[in-house]
């Protein structure tokens, strides 16, 4: 292996992989890139602005983001067809992954614009690597839909995955998308990933049903990488799981947690997930039903 000394190149679009938390993480090579091109399109402007001040560097900056992608693409497709050389960086790790840059892509392919990467951190990839799940497969989701009925499709498939699964989710929605995971997978081992490559980086080596418990005491913080693992083939469907359990009494399932090996307070606290409910609204309906016997 050398190091290369490739000149930035007119008409070419570079996409410039970026920290996803530690500055350090920056490569020689996104450096020259983001010094030498002519324009640098970023996902926001702002965040783009500190790390090249952070950098030193001085570059004409232009916002590229999902509400003016359009447009905005059709000017850097122009700039690149006239010669002129455009890097394009997102808010953090490799643009065009769960990012609008795809579609600036497929723009330049379409036009016959070459595009070339300068590989950089990845979210998904660091976080799999470090979930202790099988990784020899792998399949990455991203973002879930915000339309209830477009999650409930996208959870289902992913139910039937024989591959490890990666999801990206913002602190806000986290407590709701496990809780929705649990429902629709069944229970899992996964790993909650946040603040990757950051000092107060935390990796989570749980399952689903102590994930969608977790935060109900614990306040949410930073960005999520969610790493489930796949579906084994054997296990009974999530739905059909689900159903099971829930068409026991109160008293019989928690008793099938018990039996597999949860304590008693653990116990409530899963059958308390499978039926919507919180521990304590269980543990109440199992005191009343007691008194009444």
């Amino acid at each position: 292996m050398r190091e290369e000394k490739n000149p930035v190149l007119g008409g070419t679009l570079y996409l410039v992989g970026t920290p996803i938390g530690n500055l350090a993480d920056i490569s020689e090579r996104a450096k020259k890139v983001l010094s030498e091109v002519d324009i640098i399109a970023a996902e926001d402007t702002r965040v783009a602005g500190k790390l090249l001040s952070c950098l030193g560097i001085r570059g004409e900056l232009i916002s590229y983001y999902e509400h003016n992608r359009a447009e905005r693409g059709r000017e850097i497709v122009s700039h690149l067809l006239a010669g002129k050389s455009c890097a394009l960086v997102t808010d953090a790790g490799m643009p065009a992954v769960s990012d609008p840059g795809q579609d600036l892509v497929k723009l330049c392919a379409e036009e016959n614009i070459p595009v070339t990467a300068v590989p950089g951190p990845c979210a998904a990839i660091t976080a799999v690597a470090l979930s202790g799940l099988d990784v020899d497969k792998f399949f990455f989701e991203g973002f879930l839909p915000r339309q209830s009925k477009e999650k409930r499709e996208r959870l289902e498939l992913i139910a039937m995955i024989p591959a490890t699964v990666i999801l990206y989710e913002a602190p806000h929605r986290i407590k709701t998308t496990l809780k929705e995971l649990y429902a629709a997978l069944g229970n899992r081992k996964c790993a909650l990933c946040r603040e990757l490559t950051k000092l107060n980086e935390e990796i989570i080596r749980t399952d689903l049903a102590a994930a969608a418990e977790f935060y109900d005491s614990a306040e949410p913080r930073g960005e999520y990488v969610i790493v489930i693992e796949g579906s084994d083939g054997n296990k009974l469907t999530a739905s059909s799981e689900k159903e099971e359990l829930t068409a026991l009494s109160p008293e019989e399932h928690v008793a099938h947690y018990e039996n597999a090996g949860k304590k008693r307070m653990d116990a409530i606290k899963a059958a308390a997930a499978d039926r919507g409910m919180t521990k304590s609204e269980l543990y109440a309906i199992l005191t009343e039903r007691k008194n009444n016997e």
